[in-house]
């Protein structure tokens, strides 16, 4: 275990952030920890983890030791009737794998293809797109308690799963409170692949494609094809045009809520969901305020899709993460001044 020393952490953000880590550890096996929980210099000292750095905004240099993932391997453990399970490795790129499970013919995780990020972060945010959510193909996770060493395993339930949210998001706030933000290092995660397999093809953009190329039985390659098509059209590619891809929640409000919405702005983007709330499109609500292709400094709003935050300065006059803060709250400002929403970020604030 080397515990390396003002390491710049640019490289390790998908915004491209200028930061420093004042000390950096490299967990490549649960080894690693066992190490750093024994040595009585950092036992106690407050922790960072950090996975593929897709979904922060570094607003400063991290005084936390940061535990950067990289805990790599992917099996296949189960093949039965009802389902494929495999085993990836925390610090695998998420996409990457889906790639390769589907390269085995193992068919279920298509709709979530390019989210940047690591398998290890995707509990944590609960990532999702295109109708399918990581709770609709999760087994379990194995992950270290960093204060007790005791290595444990959570189920769908024992995460917390809800819109882009888990226990790992939650500090701890009492006997019932079982959040684990913080306390928390993923070391491995589990996915559960149903059989007999089944395309989920209900969003819009993916229908066009069915209209588009006259495919009305998409196998799940096409499926995936297409998905990263699309996301390669609206979203910019954070190794060109810094960012953490979705930068709000999509909101939900009531049906009394959106008909009131509606009466005033008939043209806003809505999805009726299973419990009869109704989920409002942030990007159309920002973009409704104007905001689309505005900067602040050199953070500023994606000019194809006004829920991406980008990086203007590259990496050489790189956005500050003060920068893109002043921007977000400026944008959540309007939004609840028209709508009597407030957006709330998805990444986590450093």
């Amino acid at each position: 275990m080397i515990v390396e020393q003002n390491v710049p952490l640019q490289p390790y953000n998908s915004f491209g952030i200028v930061a420093r880590a004042q000390h950096l550890v490299r967990i490549r096996d649960e080894a690693d920890v066992a190490a750093l929980l024994a040595d009585a210099r950092w036992h106690d000292t407050p922790k960072f983890v950090l996975g593929g750095g897709s979904n922060i905004v570094l607003t400063g240099d991290v005084k936390p030791l940061v535990l950067k993932v990289e805990i790599m391997g992917r099996r296949l453990i189960e093949d039965g009737p009802r389902a494929t399970v495999v085993e990836v490795g925390a610090g695998e790129i998420w996409h990457d794998m889906v790639r390769w499970t589907l390269d085995q013919g193992w068919p279920g995780l298509e709709n979530m293809g390019l989210i940047p990020g690591t398998v290890g972060g995707a509990p944590v945010q609960n990532i999702g797109a295109y109708g399918v959510e990581l709770q609709d193909r999760f087994d379990s996770l194995d992950a270290i308690d960093l204060q007790t060493g005791e290595t444990f395993t959570l189920d769908a339930a024992q995460c917390g799963f809800g819109y882009r949210d888990s226990v790992f998001k939650h500090a701890p706030g009492g006997p019932k409170d079982l959040g684990l933000a913080g306390r928390a290092l993923i070391t491995r995660v589990r996915l559960r692949l149903p059989k007999p397999w089944k395309p989920e093809l209900g969003y819009l953009d993916l229908e066009r494609k069915m209209a588009e190329t006259g495919v009305a039985e998409p196998d799940a390659r096409q499926i995936f094809d297409w998905v990263c098509a699309i996301r390669q059209n609206k979203l910019p590619d954070w190794r060109v045009l810094g960012n953490a891809g979705s930068f709000f929640k999509n909101p939900t409000v009531t049906a009394e809520q959106c008909a009131d919405i509606i009466a005033r702005d008939p043209k806003i983007v809505h999805y009726p969901m299973d419990d009869g709330s109704i989920k409002l499109a942030a990007g159309w609500l920002i973009d409704a305020c104007g905001w689309k292709g505005k900067s602040v400094g050199n953070a500023g709003v994606y000019e194809r899709q006004a829920l991406v935050l980008v990086n203007r300065g590259g990496r050489t006059h790189p956005a500050t993460g003060g920068e893109v803060m002043t921007l977000a709250k400026a944008i959540q400002t309007s939004v609840y001044e028209r709508f009597g929403i407030l957006l709330e970020p998805e990444p986590v604030v450093i």
